[in-house]
């Protein structure tokens, strides 16, 4: 059997997950990086978008979550991502996003507008 990672993902509502995996990729704000089994001990902030959790090595993303901000943590045990917020990409409500996207943009709130704008992808893609 392959090595796993302990993966544990947290928002402050609640643990949505927390399981051993494969890989987990997410969106830095340096760039979109994902972490393995054995990863170097690092921490990084996370910009809005998805991320995608792996359960099997080589296999397609199991588990996907839109995280609006917030910061990961990798150490040599494993994988902990403290979320701003996160939501199950399948329970994003598409029609709602792009209503609240056009609001945004009508208002020129940019940082609600990227935010919406990688929600909307998250859901789409």
């Amino acid at each position: 059997m392959a090595e796993l990672l302990d993966f544990e993902l947290v928002s402050p509502e609640r643990r949505l997950a927390r399981a051993k995996v494969a890989m987990v990729v997410m969106p830095g704000t340096e760039g979109d990086f994902g972490v393995l089994p054995g990863h170097a001990p690092m921490m990084s902030t996370i910009r809005p978008g998805a991320i995608h959790i792996h359960e099997t090595d080589g296999g397609p993303a199991t588990q996907r979550f839109f995280i609006d901000g917030g910061f990961a943590e990798v150490t040599e045990t494993g994988l902990t991502i403290l979320a701003e917020q996160a939501t199950p990409v399948a329970e994003i409500d598409v029609a709602a996003v792009a209503t609240q996207l056009a609001a945004a943009r009508s208002a020129g709130d940019e940082a609600a507008v990227a935010r919406l704008e990688a929600m909307q992808a998250a859901a789409t893609n």
